[in-house]
């Protein structure tokens, strides 16, 4: 009897066992995702570990797969949650290398499938270092897709209530528009077009005023303290010519009334003024046939009765002239072309004045000779005075049959 219950008992013993024992194990799990899985990449061996920080991992378990360019390299080992963030530890085989600022992003294989952990070098920047150990990557440099939900939510929204409705209306509205008004329309779309091509073509031109804009923009930024300080000073001028408006305004008045005259006084002497330009054209003819005479005989004018040649009889600190005043009317009258004078008219006949014209020097006699009587002397006369070369003391200038009321001075030596 004892045998017979033995066997029983020992085999109730041993499933017993079995069972607290299947139950100690259950009860160390936290889940299922806990339980070891057969297969998978990166299960033992030479591996490394890195942390990624999401905003929202959505349905993301552990044991998940970790992919590198559509491959799977890895798994997700575990989820934490740190704060407002999830921290997902990844697990991956030391063969796989990856730049220090590389990237990861959440992806799912297919419309309804699973969701992975996608790793890749930065696009937006040039990869840097290498992924070791420990390495966190940042929530800047994660993000994930949306969900099949959120686009059906959004479509919905813009279904429901956005502006969908009234593509309808729009439509009819812009039929009736446009009904009765293609040709309009047409060369509207033409005239468009001719607009664009002239744009494109001086595009160059818009580019230099834009980049002129931009030079004055920074000019005037550099200027902007001088800018307020006028900006400040406006109101005090702004009120000056508000307290000079009365003045100003009969100013104003005054210059309306003074081109009213001017206009008038031009109308009524327009014909005055063309009459007297035409008048003085033949003079300017005259003056431009005058050539170089004109400025010759003003040279003579301002130093009369001696021309630019008699600096040529000046030798040293002297000159060999002289210049007798003569007070005898007949010479006088004779000189002026009156009546009874050398060579004048006859008597009672019109005169005509003479015009003298002062005589060139020839060659001076040097300091302490004398001239030779019989040589004739250049004399020029105006009026009672006449100059010519210098002669010695008993030589006279004049003849003895002269009525000479006095000789005012002779000279023959240095000056």
């Amino acid at each position: 009897m004892n045998r017979r219950t033995g066997t029983p008992r020992t085999a109730w013993t041993i499933r017993t066992v079995v069972a607290l024992a299947a139950i100690g194990s259950l009860t160390a799990c936290q889940g299922a995702y806990d339980l070891p899985l057969p297969g998978g990449a990166a299960q033992g061996g030479d591996v490394y570990r890195v942390t990624a920080e999401f905003n929202d991992v959505l349905d993301l378990v552990p044991q998940s797969s970790v992919k590198v360019n559509e491959v799977t390299v890895g798994q997700v080992e575990k989820i934490q949650l740190n704060g407002w963030t999830a921290r997902v530890t990844l697990r991956l085989p030391r063969s796989v290398k990856l730049p220090d600022n590389a990237v990861a992003e959440l992806h799912q294989t297919s419309l309804l499938g699973e969701k992975y952990v996608q790793l890749g070098a930065p696009t937006d920047a040039a990869p840097v270092g290498t992924l070791g150990d420990g390495d966190n990557i940042p929530l800047s440099r994660t993000g994930r897709n949306p969900e099949v939900e959120e686009v059906l939510s959004a479509m919905s929204l813009l279904l429901n209530g956005g502006g969908v409705a009234q593509l309808k209306v729009i439509e009819t509205e812009l039929n009736k528009a446009m009904h009765g008004n293609e040709g309009q329309i047409r060369d509207l779309v033409g005239q468009l077009d001719t607009f664009v091509s002239g744009l494109d073509k001086q595009k160059s031109e818009i580019v230099r005023a834009i980049d002129g804009i931009d030079a004055l923009s920074a000019r005037i930024a550099a200027r902007k303290d001088d800018l307020a300080k006028a900006i400040e000073t406006m109101p005090q001028g702004l009120k000056i010519l508000a307290d000079q408006r009365a003045q100003l305004t009969a100013m104003l008045s005054s210059l309306s009334r003074l081109g009213a005259v001017g206009t008038r006084v031009i109308t009524s002497s327009k014909a005055d003024t063309v009459a007297n330009l035409k008048d003085i054209a033949p003079i300017l003819a005259s003056l431009n046939k005058a050539g170089d005479d004109l400025p010759k005989s003003l040279q003579l004018l301002l130093t009369y009765p001696f021309p630019d040649e008699a600096v040529n009889t000046i030798k040293g600190d002297y000159t060999n002239l002289y210049a007798t005043a003569d007070m005898n009317l007949k010479s006088m009258a004779g000189n002026l072309g009156g009546p009874g004078g050398p060579g004048g008219p006859p008597s009672g006949g019109p005169s005509v004045p003479g015009i003298p014209l002062p005589g060139v020097p020839s060659v001076p006699s040097l300091p302490g000779t004398k001239p030779s009587p019989s040589s004739s002397s250049t004399r020029s006369c105006i009026g009672p005075l006449c100059l010519g070369e210098g002669e010695s003391s008993s030589g006279s200038s004049s003849s003895a049959g002269d009525d000479s009321w006095l000789s005012l001075f002779q000279t023959g030596g240095a000056a």
